[in-house]
């Protein structure tokens, strides 16, 4: 039906009778009331939908806050974002290449972190706020918001009064992107981590550290590298072992699942930087300075609540150093290292170092940094075409120094065997002291060498590992290795598990009975060469730590991932155990290099080859 304004209404519909003029005048005023009525009726009506729109407008709002979890609370100081599942791409032809990006979950219909059932948990010191801790560096604060409820609660029974169960609980809860995947950072006072970089130059005694703790702990950026890193411009970095523990600390900062609250969390980063503190002591006879922030971190941590839930086991920390310089008798006065390692509360931690120790059980291994931390997946990719298509002019290469002082060592060997073979043999003699004399220390000239040659020697050093094996899969030259301890029973989160696969192996005591390393590799068949190169260049991602500072999305897993990855599942492995009442796998430290070795059905007495190497 048409609407009409008020002056298109007829009065009447039909014309009036001659000499009625009253009864006109009537209608015409009753018509003109109608009128009147109407019109008040259509303004009360605009002011009621009015009214209604406004009512929607705000409940629209309202409801809008509360998804996005601020109107309960929510638990909003969480950091959330899509998930990253799924094993690094298979190593191919860049042309060839078809990378799958990492699985997702769909959005969750709300955006809302799980928060606490009133049962899970059984220390109400698990609710202390931040500010109850010690002073934090500015840098790790996170925003604290009051908790609010979610689908995760009505998991918490099923892990009973455990501290852990609603860590657990989001884990179960598939709405949750990051469920089973937050990390807590511990908050620690200055003087274990920012202060130390702040006072740089007292680092170490004969290196300037300051240069190594820039850029994130990358170092300094390097250009050009007369054709050593061709074709990839930046990501390419002067960096030093050492820094590992900026380097992790800053990846965890921009971690796509931190959170503020502790008992969400699926492990504890305790942010202490560990092998910066030992640097500064290790050459003086003061053994109290070298334990002072130990022991200072053993106490403050075991007074926190997130320690006392599962006595410091979902705990762990990052330092650049190998195993030993943290594991002196905990009563001697001297000797080498701080006693970190060996005291009750870091025993109760996982320490990711770069060389971890065959018989203890709280230290992992992790890839020494190299100088390579691509800000793109497409940077990477570059690079392990690039290496897989170099011509190679030498067999095998070598950068050592002969060692006449250390019985175990080969490189003297080595050395000889590649002096007497200069048409197969690539070699750089490294220098015993550091300086810039010494062509070793050269990312360049370490990287050229590599890529010159097919296979890379890489004895034991003045340890076990060495730096040098990560710069060789960088390369893409397949590594050969003279001692098991050398990586096969060090970074087993991040090789393959048959060494075969990318690695030769010749006995140290082959090469001391004078075996011609040079007929070994000769006998490596051509295809099996390219079969162990495409293996060694796909293990590339998994061996860099990548500039993540400007990265939105990638497809490939690094040493990060992968490291907080296991890291996660050693723990939710343990807490599932003790919620479901399983008896803890009892393991002996005496074979803790050989656990990762274990088959299907294998059992850690049964005899192995290497084990001459570590009884």
């Amino acid at each position: 039906m048409k609407r009409h304004n008020a002056g298109e209404l007829p009065l009447s519909s039909a014309p009036a009778p001659a000499g009625d003029g009253i009864k006109r005048v009537t209608e015409k005023e009753e018509a003109e009331d109608k009128m009147d009525k109407y019109d008040k009726g259509r303004i009360r009506c605009s002011r009621l939908c009015f009214l209604f729109a406004l009512a929607a407008t705000v409940t629209i709002l309202a409801r809008h806050c509360y998804e996005a979890g601020l109107g309960r609370g929510g638990n909003a100081g969480v950091v959330r974002i899509e998930a990253a599942h799924g094993p690094p791409p298979p190593p191919s032809l860049h042309r060839d290449r078809k990378i799958a990006p990492i699985a997702r979950r769909e959005p969750p219909v709300s955006d809302r972190s799980p928060s606490a059932p009133a049962d899970a948990v059984d220390d109400a010191s698990w609710k202390a706020s931040a500010s109850e801790s010690a002073q934090p560096d500015d840098g790790d604060k996170k925003p604290t918001k009051e908790k609010g409820s979610s689908p995760s609660a009505s998991h918490g029974n099923k892990y009973g009064g455990h501290p852990f169960a609603r860590a657990l609980a989001a884990a179960d809860n598939k709405d949750d992107l990051c469920g089973g995947q937050y990390i807590y950072v511990q908050e620690l006072p200055a003087r274990f981590n920012k202060d130390m970089v702040q006072k740089c130059d007292s680092l170490s005694p004969w290196t300037d550290m300051c240069r190594y703790t820039t850029n994130g702990g990358f170092g300094p950026l390097l250009r050009g590298g007369k054709g050593a890193f061709q074709g990839t411009g930046t990501g390419w970095y002067d960096t030093d072992e050492p820094a590992l523990d900026i380097i992790f600390h800053e990846r965890v900062k921009r971690y796509e699942c931190l959170t503020d609250d502790p008992s969400l969390a699926a492990a504890v980063f305790v942010p202490f930087y560990a092998g910066l503190d030992v640097a500064r002591h290790l050459w003086g006879t003061n053994v109290s300075a070298r334990d002072e922030l130990a022991l200072d971190l053993a106490g403050l941590l075991a007074a926190r609540p997130e320690w006392r839930a599962m006595g410091g086991r979902d705990h762990f920390f990052v330092a650049g150093r190998a195993t030993w310089d943290f594991r002196r008798e905990a009563g001697g006065q001297s000797g080498w290292g701080s006693k970190l390692l060996n005291l009750p509360a870091a025993r109760n931690m996982t320490a990711l170092v770069v060389e971890a120790s065959p018989w203890h059980l709280n230290d992992v291994a992790v890839p020494y940094p190299t100088a390579f931390h691509p800000a793109s997946d497409e940077d990477l990719f570059f690079w392990q075409d690039r290496v897989r298509a170099l011509n190679r002019t030498y067999l095998f290469s070598l950068a050592g120094v002969a060692r006449p002082g250390d019985a175990k060592s080969i490189e003297g060997h080595l050395v000889d065997q590649c002096k007497a073979s200069p048409a197969s043999c690539a070699l750089m003699e490294c220098s015993t002291t550091a300086g810039p004399d010494n062509k070793c220390e050269s990312p360049a000239a370490v990287m050229r060498l590599f890529q010159s040659s097919t296979f890379c020697l890489l004895p034991r050093g003045g340890t076990d590992t060495r730096r040098a094996a990560f710069d060789a899969v960088l390369a893409g030259c397949i590594p050969v290795f003279f001692h098991p301890s050398s990586a096969y029973v060090q970074y087993s989160w991040f090789l393959p598990r048959s060494h075969t696969d990318y690695s030769v192996y010749i006995p140290e005591e082959d090469v001391r009975r004078n075996a011609s390393v040079e007929e070994r590799l000769r006998k490596v068949s051509p295809e099996v060469v390219r079969t162990m190169r495409d293996t060694v260049v796909g293990l590339i991602p998994s061996v860099t730590y990548s500039d993540t500072t400007s990265r939105l999305e990638t497809t490939v897993k690094d040493a990060f991932d992968i490291a907080v990855a296991a890291m996660i599942n050693r723990v939710t492995k343990l807490r599932r155990g003790i919620a479901e009442g399983r008896p803890e796998e009892e393991k002996q430290e005496r074979y803790s290099w050989k656990y990762p070795l274990l088959a299907e059905g294998q059992k850690v007495e049964d005899p192995h080859e290497w084990d001459p190497l570590f009884n």
